[in-house]
């Protein structure tokens, strides 16, 4: 028990580390960027027809004239309190705003997390178990064209078939337009979350079922399969008895691996249909230079990221206690 806090101690210490560079670093990247926030945010018309104090308070409101030495570790500050500041763009609580726009993302985020690795999982075994026949040269070509097709095209193509010439699905946006929200139920958000939730699965898939095809064709030519076959076991058998046992950890790798992956993604989607998640709105505080609204989605994305990596190392030891004495020892 005492080694396994360690463990996590040891985790948790190199997460906080990681949180704080990549804070500095998107810190650095929206101070080097060249859109000025006034003119941006208000306007070169608007600007010319205020006079200097209206200008100097908008100045102080942005933070231009502030070094950015001291935004960031006057930010850096408050975080360790636990105030993320508020949003410039919305003026509302940064965590209030991550929170409401976190709640939209959820259903796309888990759905397809979720059905990208059963069926990377399930077609990359099937691939592996027919190497070489017509089912593997399916889904391999199936496999090479969706990770070489972007993510907001593939969205643009699914919303102009389903959307646009098929009307089955609602076009973007989270909720039925001009309905008020004590009206919305769960079923108008699920349909509005499909077409996003599948552009997203669709993309997620290539990258787990090519890796256990790979796996699953080595562990079918293993000597331990050979001599399962001299015992008479063949087919399935084969394949979930000692095929499934042995790729189930890398696959579970790059599961949690590609939480990063749909988290970047939703970017790109959620701009195509309108929702309003939290890619969305990482997008307008970049664009509108909201700082606090910007450094608090990094770092809560950040801790997603890790908080899936963490989770995996756990699983690892349950599913294989070799792992976890390995890992508790370093």
């Amino acid at each position: 028990m005492k080694a396994s806090l360690l463990f996590v101690g040891k985790k948790l210490f190199r997460a906080g580390l990681l949180l704080v560079g990549v804070s500095l670093v998107t810190f650095l990247l929206l101070c080097a960027s060249p859109l000025d926030p006034l003119q941006t945010n208000v306007g070169q018309v608007a600007l010319g027809s205020m006079s200097q104090e209206q200008i100097a308070q908008l100045e102080a409101y942005w933070g231009v004239e502030q070094p950015p030495a001291e935004r960031y570790f006057g930010w850096l500050g408050s975080v360790l309190h636990g105030d993320f500041g508020t949003s410039l763009l919305y003026r509302q609580p940064v965590i209030s705003v991550i929170g409401g726009r976190l709640q939209n993302s959820l259903w796309l985020l888990v759905f397809a997390w979720v059905v990208s690795g059963l069926l990377g999982l399930a077609l990359g075994m099937t691939a592996g178990a027919f190497r070489g026949r017509w089912p593997d040269k399916l889904i391999r070509g199936y496999c090479f064209v969706v990770s070489s097709t972007p993510a907001f095209w593939l969205a643009l193509l699914l919303l102009m078939v389903f959307s646009v010439w098929l009307g089955w699905l609602p076009i973007g946006l989270s909720v039925p337009i001009g309905m008020e929200e004590s009206s919305v139920t769960l079923a108008d958000k699920l349909r509005h979350a499909i077409l996003p939730a599948l552009t997203l699965s669709i993309t997620g898939v290539s990258n787990i079922a090519l890796h256990t095809r790979e796996k699953l064709v080595d562990v079918l030519g293993s000597d331990a399969v050979l001599f399962a076959r001299a015992r008479g076991e063949n087919g399935w058998s084969i394949v979930l008895r000692h095929g499934l046992r042995n790729v189930a950890l890398p696959a579970l790798t790059l599961q949690f691996a590609s939480i990063s992956e749909i988290i970047g993604g939703s970017v790109l989607v959620e701009q195509v249909f309108s929702y309003p998640g939290l890619g969305q709105a990482a997008v307008a505080a970049g664009l509108g230079s909201d700082m606090p609204l910007l450094l608090g989605i990094s770092v809560i994305t950040s801790a997603l990221v890790f908080a899936g990596n963490l989770l995996a190392d756990l699983l690892y030891g349950v599913i294989d206690p070799r792992i976890r004495k390995g890992a508790l020892s370093k």
